[in-house]
């Protein structure tokens, strides 16, 4: 006994460093200058609005299946439940122990994707994973489940981080300093869409459409005179309903659409055959189209997690140089704790009770397992970008960038979240 959980220990340990070094080789990308802040950011956009879609649409739309679509309905329940019990924990949290309003995100909002995806991929070379494994089963079969039930799980959190993430980090701000910025951020549209249609030939640079002038020309007046039209309906529309629609548009993200595309390919059968079957069963979209789409999404999974470290490594070159102030240890620690104490305590709890107990999970160890990891783990790297967009303070975005810094650090504490997870997925097993 004692020797099967310490060698499933050292293969989560394992697993969990690879992580951390994939991280680190980002750190060294930006020290020796062949990636910056700028090319980080512009690579973590083209992950999340290319990569991560193309990514899910594979994943999601050849693991679901017309009779097997309700399996993923445990998984959007649980989700919801978990981040909504943290903004809960968060927002508490924030006001009865007067913590600053970022906690209540990282508490709510942790990664998601790149980092559990590349957890399973490295516990797939461990070993660990054969235990979990049912008649009739592979691990080849069990990782690909287990990737599209934690992509699954990123999409619900993706959509509410873009929704609640901005907000909940603004809780503090004055009402005043609130509307100051939204005028602002309106002035600079209006400045956009106006010398988009007062660009010349002399402006021209590598960025200059490729299209001809008098397209581009009238392309960009086109584009100047729908904003202007949009912003007079926008103006008629009342203020609540403007609240109300804002607010739903948040959800309209990348990720969403192609989790939404995914679900149409997956559920609808001829769609299914001709896109993920082999090419002797039907799949004629398979060998070329869907293949370029797998091979761009998985690009997603090593190249986020690279942005972290590029991005770790810039704020610790920050505090390197004495630009940011000392490590607010009290909201540090509260979320480390809840991440990786409270949390995985209580998801493997819960998943263990609900698989012996009631009849709400599928007979799938592997389903048990990724559900009682996904409310575990680091804050998302993302909180840095909602800094920016809530017009946070740059002593605020300093903190939250070494407060990430110190999490990804402690991210190999996770190998023991691993081993109650799945030990207790064992344990499910001959219930």
């Amino acid at each position: 006994m004692v020797n099967g959980i310490l060698q499933s220990f050292l293969g989560a340990l394992q697993a969990s460093i690879s992580i951390l070094l994939v991280i680190f080789y980002g750190v060294l990308a930006n020290q020796y200058k062949l990636l910056d802040g700028a090319a980080s950011k512009k690579i973590a956009k083209v992950c999340v609005h290319m990569f991560l879609p193309a990514l899910l649409i594979t994943k999601v739309g050849s693991e679901l299946h017309a009779d097997t679509g309700t399996r993923y309905v445990p998984i959007l329940i649980w989700s919801l439940f978990f981040i909504l019990v943290s903004v809960g924990i968060g927002l508490v949290a924030v006001r009865v122990f007067k913590l600053p309003a970022y906690v209540t995100p990282a508490l709510a909002f942790n990664n998601t994707t790149s980092l559990p995806l590349l957890l399973i991929e490295s516990l797939e070379t461990t070993g660990i994973l054969d235990k979990l494994l049912t008649d009739g089963d592979t691990v080849s079969k069990a990782i690909s489940r287990a990737e599209s039930y934690f992509l699954v799980c990123a999409l619900v959190s993706n959509s509410l981080t873009f929704a609640l993430g901005p907000r909940l980090l603004a809780a503090d701000k004055e009402p005043e300093q609130e509307d100051q910025d939204d005028e602002e951020s309106e002035a600079e549209q209006n400045g956009d869409a106006n010398g988009d249609a007062e660009h010349g030939e002399d402006n021209d640079d590598e960025q200059t459409s490729l299209l001809p002038n008098r397209v581009r020309k009238n392309q960009d007046k086109f584009q100047a005179r729908a904003f202007h039209l949009g912003k007079q309906l926008w103006d008629k529309i009342p203020q609540r309903a403007q609240g109300a629609l804002s607010f739903m548009s948040d959800f309209a993200n990348p990720p969403l659409i192609g989790a939404v595309i995914g679900a149409i390919l997956g559920l609808v059968p001829p769609l299914h055959r001709v896109f993920f079957n082999d090419t002797e069963e039907g799949g004629f979209f398979k060998a070329w189209l869907t293949q370029s789409i797998s091979k761009i999404g998985q690009l997603f999974v090593t190249l986020q997690v690279v942005v972290v470290g590029v991005s770790l490594s810039a704020s610790l070159q920050k505090v390197k140089r004495g630009e940011d102030k000392t490590l607010p240890w009290g909201s540090t620690l509260f979320i480390l704790g809840i991440r990786f104490i409270i949390w995985p305590v209580l998801s493997i709890a819960i998943i263990w009770l609900l698989a012996t107990k009631t009849n709400l999970l599928l007979d799938d160890p592997i389903l048990w397992f990724t559900m009682a990891l996904m409310p575990t783990g680091p804050p998302a790297m993302i909180l840095v970008a909602m800094a920016e967009v809530s017009g946070a303070s740059e002593d605020e975005k300093m903190t939250i960038s070494k407060i990430l810094t110190f999490s990804y650090a402690a991210s190999p504490v996770l190998a023991l979240t691993v081993v109650g997870a799945l030990y207790a997925s064992q344990a499910a097993i001959s219930k």
